[in-house]
């Protein structure tokens, strides 16, 4: 199963006509998670042809404008197209009262339900999790309060080699369980062993998303061996006094990061509009990591 990535905003603070603030799209296990939501999001959703109806879940990193201005524009939006369907947003506490503010002062409305996940601890939790995929919170260091978020896929069921499973004579009423890994009797009443007729299923892959941090080691056990993990890194390491005085990355730190973190691939992000030629990031990151990319608004990541 492919993990599909779409990059809606990957520069910081204020936007400008080419560039765009946070935003992303992860799809995974026929969820379209929506991570982070900067001014301009449901522009570059549309842009992208991402279907509105399809997010059900938005995850917000931290409540900096950059990241949030969006989110009132795209509630109402959501309205305004003739929504039903319930709306969870993940975020930090006072994600609720942001929205909600705003929806009065502006006498607004919404005809759906806004369900809020304000997220509070200093340590790993889960924020989401049904029977194919699991969120966890990622804690990281910022100016304010923020959370990276890591996204897995769950083991999937057995594949059945059902030619094998009839010629054994096991009955398609057994089938289901065959795929759940359980044994079972065929028409002489004889227990066939799951792996004969069964294929292992697909590894589960993950995702990693660590938005606005400092250097911080301390992520690494979360998001070890990850498939993919984004990392901001706002500066070049001419600036790295400002990167930690600002609590965020460097292209270099992000790479260290991955590197240490034994990642398969990182994506380099939140870059400042300081800089004028982004390859720059990639020319600090790939002698640490080499499998470094670069963030692109409308570019696509698959694994």
């Amino acid at each position: 199963m492919t993990l599909k990535l779409t990059i809606l905003g990957c520069h910081s603070a204020t936007p400008r006509e080419n560039t765009n603030p946070t935003s992303q799209v992860l799809e995974i296990r026929n969820h379209h998670f929506l991570i982070d939501c900067g001014e301009g999001t449901q522009v570059q959703l549309r842009k992208q042809k991402i279907s509105f109806s399809k997010i059900k879940h938005i995850f917000i990193s931290h409540l900096h404008g950059d990241h949030v201005f969006g989110l009132i524009g795209l509630v109402s939006t959501f309205r305004l197209l003739g929504r039903t369907s319930d709306l969870y947003i993940h975020g930090p506490i006072g994600i609720k009262e942001l929205i909600e503010v705003q929806l009065k002062l502006s006498e607004s409305r919404v005809d759906y339900n806004l369900i809020f996940n304000e997220l509070y601890h200093d340590t790993s939790q889960i924020v989401f999790e049904d029977s194919n995929v699991v969120v966890k919170s990622i804690p990281l260091k910022h100016r304010i309060y923020t959370n990276g978020f890591l996204f897995s896929e769950k083991l999937a069921e057995r594949r059945l080699n059902a030619p094998a499973a009839l010629d054994l004579g096991i009955d398609k009423a057994y089938f289901s369980k065959l795929k759940q890994g359980y044994d079972v009797p065929n028409d002489s009443g004889e227990m066939v062993s799951n792996t004969a007729v069964t294929f292992d299923p697909p590894k589960p892959k993950s995702y990693a998303y660590c938005s606005d941090t400092s250097f911080l080691p301390s992520i690494i056990p979360i998001i070890e061996q990850t498939d993919c993990l984004y990392h901001e890194s706002t500066f070049l390491n001419q600036d790295e006094q400002l990167a930690n005085k600002t609590l965020h990355s460097t292209a270099q730190q992000a790479a260290e990061i991955a590197k240490r973190a034994k990642v398969k691939q990182l994506i380099l992000g939140h870059f400042s509009s300081r800089y004028k030629d982004e390859n720059n990031f990639i020319l600090e990151a790939k002698p640490i990591f080499s499998n470094s990319f670069i963030a692109e608004s409308g570019k696509v990541f698959e694994w």
